[in-house]
Order: C-alpha cells, then structure tokens, then sequence
C-alpha cells in the first residue's frame, strides 16, 4: 500500500516554530525552576519573539507559497500583519513586568499565553481555508480567555474571562455553521476554490451561500468588535489585566480584519453587491454608536474601550471600498493604531495603582505640572487617537476615507469625517485635565519601571514618524495587498 503524504515546508512556518519553542522552554522552565525569578520568563518570551520578527522577514522578498497542501499561505501580506502581532506582544510583554509585580500575579503561564496566542493570530491570517482559519481563531481565543481572568481574585476579572468565554463560544458556534453553510454551497473550505466556485457555478444568489457569508460575518464582527456585536468590550477590557486590555484592543483586531480581508476581498469578491451595503451599514453604526457612548465614560479604560469599538467602524471603511488604497489604508491603520493605542494603555499603566485604582479621568488632573514628559507623551497619543495631523493617526483615516471616495462612498466617508470630529472631544478631554485642570490633591507617585519606558519611547517613536513619513509605510502596504487585487 503505498501512502502520498503530503509535502512538509516547516520553513513556512518557522516564525511559528520559534514562537511555540519559546513558549515550551518557558513552560518547562517554570515547573522545574518555579523560584527562579518570573522576569527571566518574560524576557525569554522577548527574546523568542525577536528572533520570530527576524525570521519572519527571510520570506519578504520571495513570491508567495502555498504550502501544506492549500492550508497556509506565505506571502507579504501575512509577513505584514504578522510582524504587527510580534510588535504587539513584545510591547505589551515590556508593559507587563511591573504591572504583574504590583498586581502580584506575576506567573510564567501568562507570558507562555501571550506567545500562544500571537501563534494562533498568524496562523489565522496565514490560513487559506476556512477550517484553518478556525483552527487559528480558537487557538488565539482559548489564550485570551485565560489572560482576561488573569487576576483571579478580582471578581470583574472573573466576570470579565466568563463573559468574553460565552459570547466567545457563541461567535465560534455561528462562525462554524458559516463554514459548513459555505462547503455545503461549494463544495470545498479552501479560499481560492470557493473564489472559482462563486464566479462559476453562479453562487451569487444561492441561500446556502448567502446564509454561509452571514453567518461568518458574525464571527468576524464578534472578533473585531462591530456594532451589535460589541457588548462584552467594555467590561471584557474594563476587568482584564491593563496590559492585557492593550494587547486585546490592538492584536486581535488586527487578525479579525485581515482574516477577512482575505475572506471578502479574495475568495467572496463576487459577492460584493452583497457584503458591500453590509459593511457600510455596520461601519456607520460602529465608529457612531463608539464615539457618542465614549463622550460620557468616567474611565479612562471605559473611554479607550468606546473608543476601540468606534477605530474598528473607521477601519471596516477601508474594507467597505475593496480598492487598492482602502486595503492598504487598513494595513497602514492597524499598524498606527498598534502603537497609539498601547501607547496609551502604557500612559494608563504608570498612572495606576493596585487594584485598577487612579484609572478615572478626572484622575489625570493636574499631571503636566508633576510630570511633564509624561502628560506631553499622553498628549501625542490622544492627538494621534482623534486623527490631527502630523501624527499617525490623522494618516490612517486619511487612507481608508480616500479609498471609500475612490470607491464611490461619498457619504461614508463624509460620515467617518464626522465621526472623527466627534471623537476629538473626548481625547482632549483628557489633555485638558492633563494641562488646564488642578488636581484635587497632590499627585502621587507613579510606575516608572524600565520597561514602561522602553515601551513608550518605541511607541513615541512610531506613531510620530508614521505620521511624519506616512509614505514608506503605506507603500509597504500596497506591497502587501498586490497579491489580493
């Protein structure tokens, strides 16, 4: 009997390899050196995910493969976004050393999850079939519920771990159904095939299909948190660990968008009329309903949550248009909006104390007087948050509204425009209380540990040369999405 096994190309998936050896040496370094210091662990997983960022650019200049007999895909694009989730995790590790000391959860189990869970994002954005695909979702989804419980003896961290779980395994169950509903339409899970399908066995119109398309957009909508499917962000973000939070807000929206990005823009490309009107609907409903409940929020974790439910409406925009220039423009966004939005959870970090304290807005009275570079560092990221130009933030609205224009969506864009506006009120609230307010009483002292600076003098960095040479960026980008169009 003679067996056809499939080729193997473990090289495809070296970033992959390096990221799960990381994360195996810190588990068993963990249980049999338990009194070793816990920093060891997380520098470990640093250095795991620097060589993982260095690997994952041997592939850059080569053309695409489709490896694992259709399963993964390596091309620019996966490089790309994989790249954001290595910036992302090694951020929000650099975030977390002395948060874990103060919260006193400092376990090496939550930097083997953080690692775990970037594996399961580049799987997902790797994927070029749809049982892939979920395979990548449950494995970053079935990390994060555990880091959003984190801090065990914190009833809204418990709160905060079920309620994510539940709606969770909600979304995966209609995401499932989506895919079956898909094969039983065409036949086939993988991307390219389904793309063959619709164009030729006109499955523009068939109720499986249809159906099939809904129901993975629920999924979709879950992960990236749309409008009506946003509930569990605010008190998901509100009870995890703040570091966590951070990393939650940016990482995997980032895999939720470019996962499909694939889906829509390559293998459903013919049902556009359908998902088109869709997407805008959603995309207004989203960075409206985001922005209005962010202006009344007291929290400044609150308000950032708000406010990430209202960026995923501005980047379902550049979705919307399906052009070159809106595609890339999501790219260029996730990438901006990775750094100002940990920026800004790093900014929150330092002012806090144990147990979620000083985390109101009110709280931030005052603080240019104590710490000036700090409240300059605050400013820079809310600016860029609200889209004033030069910063990074201002570029990536930029790119995705001119590609809604291009694509004919005038009013979408116009209202995006709008949107924006309204956000500004409440980004400088904060740099108000920062500068024009006093403090009710003297400001305290806050955490300044090395890694935190480290953190925010890289995301500093980023979100003030996106915005200053926005060109090299976006050029990457369109680099990137060549192989979609």
């Amino acid at each position: 009997m003679n067996l056809n096994l499939p080729p193997v190309n473990l090289g495809s998936i070296g970033a992959e390899i390096i990221l799960a050896i990381a994360a195996s040496i810190i588990l068993i370094s963990g249980v049999f050196f338990p009194k070793a210091k816990k920093e060891i662990f997380g520098i470990m997983g640093l250095f795991g995910i620097v060589f993982a960022f260095i690997y994952n650019f041997y592939y850059w200049g080569k053309p695409a493969q489709i490896v694992f007999s259709g399963m993964l895909i390596v091309d620019k694009l996966g490089i790309f976004i994989s790249s954001v989730f290595l910036l992302a995790a090694f951020i929000t590790i650099l975030l977390s050393f002395s948060y874990l000391k103060i919260e006193k959860i400092n376990h090496f189990e939550y930097y083997v999850l953080i690692i775990l869970s970037v594996i399961g994002m580049i799987l997902m954005v790797k994927s070029q079939d749809l049982i892939m695909l979920f395979l990548g979702l449950e494995t970053l989804s079935l990390s994060i519920y555990v880091l959003a419980g984190f801090l065990r003896d914190d009833p809204k961290s418990n709160e905060a771990s079920l309620k994510y779980f539940l709606l969770g395994a909600f979304s995966s169950a209609f995401f499932l159904y989506g895919i079956a509903l898909t094969y039983g339409a065409c036949g086939t899970i993988k991307l390219d095939l389904i793309a063959e399908q619709i164009a030729q066995a006109g499955l523009l119109h068939d109720k499986f299909m249809l159906m099939g398309l809904s129901l993975l957009l629920v999924g979709f909508a879950f992960k990236v948190a749309l409008v009506p499917f946003h509930m569990w962000v605010p008190d998901v973000y509100e009870g995890a660990p703040i570091p966590i939070t951070a990393f939650m807000s940016v990482a995997p929206k980032a895999a939720g968008f470019v996962a499909l990005l694939r889906v829509v823009v390559f293998a459903l490309s013919e049902m556009q009329m359908e998902w088109g009107p869709i997407f805008w609907v959603l995309s207004v409903l989203t960075m409206t309903i985001g922005n209005i409940i962010a202006i009344s929020q007291t929290s400044i974790i609150r308000m950032l949550a708000y406010s990430s439910i209202a960026h995923a409406g501005y980047i379902l925009i550049g979705l919307t248009a399906a052009n070159e220039i809106g595609n890339a423009g999501v790219l260029y966004y996730l990438l901006a909006y990775t750094f100002m939005n940990l920026g800004a959870f790093g900014v929150v970090i330092v002012i806090a104390e144990k147990g979620k304290g000083r985390t109101n807005i009110e709280d931030y009275s005052g603080m240019a007087g104590s710490y000036p570079l700090l409240a300059v560092t605050m400013a820079i990221f809310m600016f860029s948050l609200a889209g004033i130009p030069p910063f990074a933030g201002f570029f990536g609205k930029f790119y995705v509204f001119s590609g809604a224009i291009k694509a004919g969506y005038i009013w979408l864009a116009i209202i995006g425009v709008f949107n924006s506006l309204i956000s500004v009120y409440f980004y400088l609230r904060v740099t108000v209380m920062m500068y024009m307010k006093d403090p009710a009483q003297e400001f305290g002292p806050v955490n300044f540990a090395p890694g935190i600076i480290i953190a925010l003098i890289l995301t500093v960095f980023f979100t003030l040369e996106m915005g200053i040479v926005p060109s090299c960026y976006i050029e990457i980008a369109k680099e990137s999405i060549m192989l979609l169009m």
